[in-house]
């Protein structure tokens, strides 16, 4: 009877003990896996990548660095908004030899509905020109474009 009264207690602890590894390896998976890998910045995808990171940190000026000189920045006040809550996924990249396209998928979360989190989707395409060997935004998605703060005169 003793021999029968130490099994129980056994596979409990094998149980346990395969529920901790589990435990530990998505722990792990969570941890490492949040820190988003860079493209070269040498391609489209790249370049879309900082710009879209520099608008969504509300760092116009770098934002402003990936544009080209003849790029399509004009906005009203009404197009400044805050990038909370918005995702930028690359879906696709067409590149030819002095233009690319690259289609992005634009999520915005608008917090927490009755039913959960308001969010929608949607695709649009950032339009790149190569000047002098390097890639710049030649025209934005609607929601990353950058309207500079215009000088207020007294």
């Amino acid at each position: 009877m003793n021999a029968s009264a130490g099994r129980p207690d056994r596979i409990l602890i094998v149980i346990l003990s395969i529920i901790a590894v589990l435990v530990a390896v998505a722990l792990a998976a969570v941890f490492f896996s949040g820190q988003q890998e860079l493209l070269d910045e040498g391609t489209p995808a790249g370049v879309v990548q900082r710009y879209a990171a520099a608008v969504l940190d509300g760092d116009e000026a770098a934002a402003a660095g990936y544009l080209a000189e003849r790029s399509g920045r004009q906005c009203s006040p009404t197009n400044r908004r805050t990038a909370g809550g918005m995702r930028v996924t690359l879906v696709s990249t067409t590149e030819r030899d002095t233009s690319a396209d690259v289609r992005v998928a634009i999520s915005i979360s608008n917090g927490a509905g009755p039913f959960g989190s308001q969010e929608y989707e949607t695709e649009d395409v950032f339009d790149l020109v190569k000047v002098n060997g390097r890639w710049l935004v030649e025209a934005a998605p609607w929601q990353l474009t950058i309207c500079p703060a215009r000088a207020v005169k007294p």
